[in-house]
């Protein structure tokens, strides 16, 4: 828990507070949209299906072991869950060009034409939050969460966030 710096900075330390729980209501929320957006994908496959098919959808053909890394899921759950995609025609698989031993997956057709609807309906939901907002709101909200999620040096970082 933070403590009041000896300044006395209540303000401050109520802010930081409400950030906290700001972040918090925005990762409930996120995560709400993307059970919502994996079902959208495909209702018969778990949540971290559309993880993978989005990750293929923004960066192309790859080795199941190069999706696992970026999508953060070990090598065994992720080899379950391609199969699975590939047997309802949402991958196609072929021989990695280097080594025939090992495999390139990539989005069918079918799995393409999913992830881009199941985009435009989260764009649909984020538009009808912020359609109201003005374009300097909105840039100001975008420049803001880039400098909150900045990777910076510990000599130049600020205090902890609240929880």
């Amino acid at each position: 828990m933070q403590t009041i710096s000896s300044s006395g900075d209540e303000r401050r330390h109520r802010i930081e507070l409400a950030l906290g729980e700001r972040i918090n209501a925005l990762i409930s929320a996120t995560r709400a949209l993307s059970e919502r957006s994996a079902a959208h994908f495909h209702p018969q496959l778990q949540p971290a299906a559309f993880h993978v098919a989005r990750w293929l959808y923004a960066f192309g053909p790859a080795r199941p072991s190069e999706v696992a890394e970026a999508v953060g899921m070990d090598r065994s759950s992720t080899s379950t869950l391609i199969g699975k995609m590939r047997s309802l025609g949402l991958l196609d698989s072929s021989p990695a060009p280097d080594d025939r031993r090992s495999i390139i997956i990539q989005l069918s057709p079918e799995g393409q034409e999913r992830v881009a609807a199941t985009i435009e309906e989260r764009g649909k939901e984020f538009y009808a939050r912020t359609q109201d907002w003005s374009t300097e709101d909105l840039a100001q909200l975008v420049e803001l969460l880039g400098r909150l999620t900045s990777e910076r040096s510990p000599e130049t970082r600020g205090q902890a966030l609240s929880p």
